[in-house]
């Protein structure tokens, strides 16, 4: 039985998505689980993850329409541990207590062969736990005891899922958050830059696609239609789910990549803001949600938003007076 438009449904998105009508989709927006640790995604490795991705993207072909889109949000990078690779030393002159350098401990340690590190860190006027620090490269990023973190690109791994499935890669925009950390003196410990966009991928399934600049007003063309960087700010809480994107990110996407009435489908819902946004631009939706709480949110948020779509439409009785 094919799943409800206007509805936000609950389940696992490789089985749901297998019951949407073929070819009835105009564009599938979404933002998967970034492989980040967040508790609605630490039941998946990182292989288990990859799978998901490439599965999701895989069972999009049959119900996007011919000419229609698929667009992904993701970062462009993950960072995840990984027992396998080496460990990065760093030596933080800026975070260091003691100003001793492990060359200084080498050459005490020449002239005095038979000293301690107790007896090396009292001759040099620091801690046994700095000489063990410069001697044994303990200052490992993430910890002594913890793996090190790898950093990997995304995009290629999107790209192939979304080729192998039978989409083409049609364009990619860059969403510009809020600076991280910017009132702060130090931003990060180390020569690795802050977090302040993600990418969005727009895939293309071939066929037929109708352009109308109509659909935006000049000004919206000129500032962001056909712009390859959006400044968006960040939601400013996430006190209802750990990830959130902004309500404008989800707008621009959705005006931009589908007309009035069609179907917009959300596989990964979480707060419910492809609904809002899907309603408030006249579309229709569908939504999937694994977790059951989030379901609940997704869905009074979409009702909420309706019911204030609809306070705004209906006519004033015709004895009212301003």
């Amino acid at each position: 039985m094919p799943l409800e438009i206007n509805q936000i449904h609950q389940g696992d998105a490789r089985d749901l998505l297998q019951h949407i009508d073929p070819n009835s989709i105009s564009c599938a927006f979404w933002s998967p689980p970034y492989h980040l640790g967040k508790s609605y995604e630490k039941y998946l490795s990182y292989t288990e993850w990859v799978n998901l991705l490439k599965s999701v993207i895989a069972l999009h072909y049959p119900i996007i329409k011919p000419g229609g889109f698929l667009v992904i949000n993701i970062a462009d990078i993950l960072v995840f541990p990984d027992k396998t690779m080496p460990r990065i030393q760093a030596m933080n002159l800026n975070k260091r207590k003691s100003p001793i350098t492990r060359e200084q401990i080498i050459e005490a340690m020449s002239k005095y062969p038979t000293y301690t590190r107790y007896q090396l860190a009292e001759l040099l006027g620091c801690s046994e736990q700095t000489i063990d620090r410069r001697l044994n490269g303990n200052n490992i990023r993430g910890g002594k005891y913890a793996p090190q973190t790898r950093v990997h690109l995304v995009g290629g791994l999107i790209e192939r899922a979304g080729k192998k499935a039978g989409f083409y890669l049609y364009d990619r925009r860059i969403w510009v958050k809020d600076p991280a950390w910017q009132n702060s003196k130090w931003h990060t410990l180390s020569y690795r830059a802050v977090d302040e966009f993600e990418y969005i991928y727009i895939f293309w399934k071939p066929g037929v696609t109708t352009v109308d600049r109509n659909k935006l007003t000049r000004e919206e063309w000129g500032k962001w239609g056909s712009r390859a960087v959006w400044n968006i700010p960040s939601v400013r809480s996430n006190d209802d789910h750990e990830a959130k994107f902004p309500l404008e990110l989800a707008r621009r996407v959705i005006k931009l990549f589908s007309g009035q009435n069609d179907i917009i489908l959300d596989c990964f819902m979480g707060s419910g803001t492809t609904a809002v946004a899907s309603i408030q631009e006249k579309r229709q939706f569908i939504g999937i949600e694994l977790a059951e709480h989030y379901v609940y949110l997704a869905r009074k948020n979409y009702e909420d938003a309706q019911s204030a779509l609809d306070y705004q439409t209906t006519p004033l009785p015709l004895h009212f007076i301003p």
